[in-house]
């Protein structure tokens, strides 16, 4: 049982130390499909970039482990909450941002911290599986 735990434990780091190092995050949005998505860049990004006006995006703020292991929203895009403020400049061009965790609490903290950095139509939909995914 302990090889089997370790295994598991090897792989979950390995993905999630690839999806880490990945320079771009793919953005689900609410306007076509839960599964149509863009790519944007972390680095380098066009705070003011026209091709997001008018989206929404729906950011789980729960951890990876939580987001792989208790399910999500195809229509989410992970952004952990102790992450956030690092990722906050790829979110600037969207204007909705729709707040999803486990209960709401995160979620909340989470649009605290985007509206004191002047993000105005931010929402708390509470659990992830309120994701309003179209």
């Amino acid at each position: 049982m302990k090889n089997i735990a370790f295994a598991f434990l090897m792989t979950a780091s390995t993905l999630y130390a690839v999806a880490c190092s990945s320079p771009t995050v793919n953005v689900a949005t609410t306007e076509n499909s839960p599964a149509a998505s863009a790519t944007i860049t972390e680095q380098g990004s066009n705070p003011t970039d026209t091709t997001k006006k008018g989206k929404t995006i729906i950011v789980d703020v729960r951890t990876p482990e939580e987001w792989n292991n208790d399910g999500h929203a195809n229509c989410t895009t992970l952004i952990p909450l102790n992450e956030l403020e690092s990722k906050m400049e790829t979110l600037r061009g969207y204007d909705k941002i729709v707040l999803v965790c486990r209960s709401g609490a995160r979620a909340g903290r989470a649009q605290e911290l985007l509206q004191a950095n002047g993000f105005k139509d931010v929402s708390n939909a509470g659990p992830w599986q309120n994701a309003p995914c179209k």
